[in-house]
C-alpha cells in the first residue's frame, strides 16, 4: 500500500501501485473477513462484484485454505441473459474461484436473471432479504461512477432492496441489481478502483457529485473503504 492520501467524500482510501497490488490485498480483506465473520456468527456472508479486479481476486482465493462450508455467497448486480451465459458475472466469479472451492452449492446464491428483470429481481428481493445485514459487499465503479447496475441519473426505488434495470446505458439492456439499501447494510464495504479509465470518476467523486458509487459509500453503516490503484488515482 501507497502513503499518498487521496480523499473522498463517505469513505476512507487505500492507494496501491497497480491493479494486481489491489487484487492482493481483495483476496487477503477476504479471507480476514470470513474469519471474523464466522468466528463470530458462525457464517459468512459475502455479496460479489463482476469485473476484472475483482474477478482476478477470486482467483487467488481457488487455492485458499477456509472454512468454505460456512460462506454464503450472494451478487450484487447480473446482466439477464441465460444461465450459463459466459458473461454473467455468476459465471465468472464461478470459473475463477466458485467452481474450484467446496462451498455448499445452495449457499451461492446467483441471481435468476434468465427468469427476466421482474421476476428475477422479485425472487432474489427474498433471498437477500435473509441476508441482511451482509458482513462484506464488494463494489467496483464504473467510469461513469456506476456502481452494481445503479447508474447516474437512474432512480433507485427506497422501498426495494432489488431492483430490475432496463435500458441500461451499457449492454445487456436488461439488469437486476441490488439497491442502495441492500449494498450499505453491511458490516464492511470495499470499493474497488482500477485502471486510469476511472480517474475522471474518481475526480466528479472527490469535487462531491452525487455518483452512484458515492451514494452507496455515504449510506454504508460502516465507513466505506476504497482500494484503489495509481492509474484510477491520476498520481
Amino acid at each position: 500500500m501507497l502513503s499518498d492520501a487521496i480523499v473522498l467524500p463517505g469513505a476512507d482510501t487505500e492507494l496501491f501501485a497497480d491493479t494486481t497490488a489491489v487484487a492482493d490485498a481483495v483476496a487477503e480483506r477476504i479471507l480476514a473477513a470470513a474469519t471474523t465473520a464466522i468466528e463470530h456468527h458462525g457464517r459468512f456472508r459475502l455479496c460479489l462484484a463482476g469485473g476484472t479486479t475483482p474477478t482476478a481476486a477470486y482467483a487467488r482465493l481457488k487455492d485458499a485454505e477456509a472454512d468454505w462450508a460456512h460462506w454464503w455467497i450472494y451478487h450484487g448486480d447480473e446482466r439477464c441473459s441465460p444461465a450459463r451465459d459466459g458473461e454473467r458475472n455468476s459465471s465468472a466469479a464461478g470459473e475463477a474461484w466458485l467452481d474450484h472451492v467446496p462451498v455448499p452449492r445452495l449457499q451461492i446464491h446467483a441471481i435468476p436473471v434468465e427468469l427476466g428483470a421482474e421476476i428475477g429481481a422479485a425472487a432474489y428481493e427474498l433471498i437477500v432479504w435473509t441476508a441482511l445485514p451482509f458482513d462484506l459487499v464488494l463494489l467496483g465503479m464504473g467510469e461513469d461512477g456506476h456502481t452494481a447496475s445503479l447508474f447516474p441519473g437512474r432512480e433507485i426505488p427506497e422501498d426495494r432492496l432489488v431492483m430490475p434495470v432496463f435500458d441500461a446505458p451499457k449492454p445487456p439492456p436488461d439488469r437486476v441489481s441490488l439497491t442502495l439499501q441492500a449494498l450499505a447494510n453491511s458490516q464492511q464495504v470495499l470499493i474497488l478502483v482500477t485502471g486510469d479509465g476511472k480517474a475522471e470518476a474518481v475526480k466528479r467523486w472527490r469535487q462531491g457529485e452525487d455518483l452512484p458509487i458515492a451514494r452507496v459509500a455515504r449510506a454504508a453503516r460502516a465507513r466505506s473503504r476504497v482500494l484503489m490503484d495509481r492509474a484510477a488515482a491520476a498520481v
